[in-house]
């Protein structure tokens, strides 16, 4: 069988006509920059998340940036988050000049543990980035609690369209930060981010810092120190396209997990789903202590896997000399040898997920049998 980790080709042609008519209305327009594709988009976007506002930038790393810098972060300070997450997160907070200082995942949820989170709290603790990793919400209402003295800022890059007691991520922080990369729930056909929230004034601030520190009134003037991080015309356009299909795919996406669930044998360790949560499922991922073997076994077979995280941020080459803190991580370096992403995307088939967990069984016979 040929079962890919991904497959975004599919994604397209599932949207083609629409697609192309966006990208087309772009071409014609003449008005690629910062135009009424990405402004329409804004307010889209930001209706869809129950913000009041939206600021389209080129990338979800540049969101997290931007964001810190409106929040005042920088030299000195201290920002928390986790090791278990896309290097991404961590390289935004250093972009300030800040001290990453990474914490304890819960073990179901693979997102930050409120109580290592009130063992690293300073008295130099500027922020916390909670991450809603694979698709599946963080505890924000302690996490709030505890970082009440702090700027908190949702880290929704893998969480499109995820729910909370009852409302979308990117509403319970100070700031949202999104990813649009194409594997994302909510995929561009290249880069782009956004920034989300409720406050006026932090949002204009990240308005200002996304180009230059210019306004549309006085332009080529910097009113702030900015840099260059504006979210394309033909993106935005085809990003209101898929707007309108994420709820629809994210249904696709829980309908294949409950799948998975059920087929799957009881050896490995599922996702788990909070009872004040709704997961996305922008992975599915299991835990096993024989992943090594299972991911080799699965790739003998056709069948694609991957591995988020296979290195704890704490411990890459780029990261181990006092560019940060950490506390204890017992969980997450756990987790870093052991969870294994299984295939999971809306195009993805009922035979096809039948088929990977038939495969998953397989291998772990023939482990047990070695």
């Amino acid at each position: 069988m040929n079962i890919p980790f991904n497959e975004l080709r599919s994604g397209y042609l599932a949207q083609q006509s629409e697609i192309d008519a966006a990208v087309r209305r772009v071409l014609e327009s003449g008005w690629y920059i910062l135009g009424q594709e990405t402004a329409a988009f804004e307010v889209e976007f930001a209706a869809y998340c129950g913000a009041a506002g939206c600021v389209g930038v080129n990338s979800g790393t540049d969101a997290l940036h931007l964001a810190l810098r409106a929040c005042g972060v920088g030299p000195g300070d201290e920002v928390i988050t986790v090791a278990h997450t896309a290097v991404a997160t961590v390289a935004a907070i250093r972009m300030t000049g800040a001290t990453p200082v990474l914490v304890d995942i819960d073990p179901n949820t693979y997102t930050m543990a409120p109580a290592a989170l009130a063992a690293a709290l300073t008295p130099a603790t500027r922020a916390v980035i909670p991450v809603h990793l694979y698709g599946h919400p963080a505890d924000m209402d302690a996490i709030r609690t505890i970082a009440r003295e702090c700027f908190v800022i949702e880290d929704c890059a893998q969480a499109h369209g995820a729910q909370y007691k009852g409302r979308p991520v990117g509403g319970f922080g100070d700031l949202a930060c999104y990813s649009f990369y194409p594997t994302k729930n909510l995929g561009a056909l290249g880069d782009g981010g956004a920034v989300t929230g409720n406050d006026p004034e932090l949002l204009e601030k990240v308005r200002l810092l996304r180009e230059y520190g210019w306004t549309p009134q006085e332009r080529y003037v910097s009113h702030i120190e900015g840099v260059n991080s504006r979210l394309d015309e033909l993106q935005a356009a085809i990003l209101r396209v898929r707007l309108r299909h994420l709820d629809a795919n994210n249904a696709v996406r829980r309908r294949l997990a409950a799948l998975y669930d059920e087929a799957l044998p009881a050896a490995v360790k599922r996702p788990s789903e909070r009872p004040d949560a709704h997961h996305v499922y922008h992975l599915y991922v299991i835990q096993h202590a024989a992943r090594d073997h299972l991911r080799a076994r699965l790739a003998e077979q056709g069948v694609g896997a991957g591995i988020h995280y296979p290195v704890p941020v704490h411990l890459q080459p780029a990261y181990q000399a006092g560019q940060l803190r950490c506390l204890p991580l017992p969980v997450t370096e756990q987790a870093a040898r052991e969870v294994l992403s299984l295939p999971m995307y809306p195009t993805l088939t009922e035979t096809q997920v039948r088929a990977v967990a038939a495969a998953v069984t397989g291998a772990l016979q023939d482990a047990a049998q070695t």
